[in-house]
């Protein structure tokens, strides 16, 4: 069974930056696309980011896109979000996402971590 644990939510003000991290264990971390969403109190849980699972393909969603980095290293089991420019409508709930087996769909996952929350203020 797949674990997906997350790491460095927090406040930010607009214009600053935050990184998160989402720890896999359980896994073949290595051969499975993974994902970020986010999710605001009230409202369906947003695609953000994918990457397949070598990191040579990523796709992002246009509201993040030239502000938001995904990568990953597979050594470390570890995906990462690097997020820029933050803006007050970027405030949600993020959670990371993977997949179970070898496909490549950025929308469609398996396994979820339990969210962290990421608060930008004016």
């Amino acid at each position: 069974q797949v674990q997906l644990v997350e790491f460095g939510g927090g406040s930010v003000q607009t214009g600053g930056s935050l990184r998160l991290s989402c720890l896999a264990s359980g896994g073949t971390f290595s051969t499975t696309a993974m994902g970020w969403f986010r999710q605001v109190s009230g409202k369906d849980r947003d695609f953000v980011a994918a990457i397949n699972w070598s990191g040579a393909a990523t796709y992002y969603a246009d509201s993040v896109k030239g502000r938001f980095t995904i990568s990953r290293d597979n050594d470390k089991n570890t995906l990462y979000l690097q997020m820029n420019k933050l803006k007050p409508e970027d405030t949600a709930v993020y959670y990371c996402a993977a997949r179970e087996d070898t496909g490549w769909n950025p929308y469609e996952y398996d396994y979820w971590s339990q969210g962290t929350q990421v608060t930008v203020s004016s």
